[in-house]
């Protein structure tokens, strides 16, 4: 695993020593942070959450393109930390806090306190309807608002809903086993608005 871009451009990431960590593949995070620059006017005052993280590849990528802060969730503790080591590692633990609980245990308190974030990234273990209850928690959260993107990485076999209350899908992305979907809150007036991604990819 590398950071694609930004300040720690090229830098490798600490990686699992085991099958229960599935980081997202290089190439599937590079066609992602190559769309989400088409939707992103600028990181700079982007907060980013990044829900079952793993080893914080994604949040890391977003705070090496220039977020302001990142949010990382994981209940395990060597996932846990991973995302701690590599955070020092690149330099940026002052822009970084790690959660170590459940998932939707660790959004209830973060929705107490925190504004909404721009970037969330919900990226669960696979079949286990984990992305369901996640997202329909985010639905009706003050974690996102209007201007939130929500990305889901999922099995591409697997089954996800196109709605959780007005949060909806708007575009979805295939790369062999994995799909990427994306889901904005979009205004009960307007239930049929879809956002464009301007990227002539679809699929891969």
């Amino acid at each position: 695993m590398r950071i694609i871009s930004g300040s720690a451009r090229g830098r490798r990431l600490l990686s699992p020593k085991n099958s229960l960590i599935r980081p997202t593949a290089d190439r599937v995070k590079e066609s992602l942070f190559n769309i989400l620059n088409g939707l992103i006017a600028c990181y700079d005052s982007c907060r980013t959450l990044d829900i079952f993280a793993g080893t914080g590849n994604l949040g890391i990528e977003a705070l090496s393109r220039g977020a302001a802060s990142a949010f990382f969730i994981d209940n395990h503790k060597e996932s846990v930390a991973l995302v701690i080591k590599n955070l020092r590692m690149l330099g940026f633990d002052d822009r970084g806090r790690v959660i170590e609980r459940e998932a939707l245990s660790a959004l209830r308190s973060l929705g107490k306190r925190e504004p909404p974030f721009q970037l969330v990234f919900v990226d669960p273990p696979y079949r286990q309807g984990l992305a369901e209850r996640v997202m329909q928690f985010l639905a009706t959260s003050a974690l996102i608002d209007g201007n939130s993107l929500v990305i889901v990485e999922t099995s591409s076999n697997e089954l996800l809903r196109t709605a959780f209350d007005n949060l909806r899908e708007f575009d979805r992305r295939v790369y062999g086993d994995t799909a990427i979907v994306f889901f904005r809150r979009i205004p009960e007036e307007n239930p049929n608005h879809k956002s464009p991604i301007p990227n002539p990819e679809k699929t891969e």
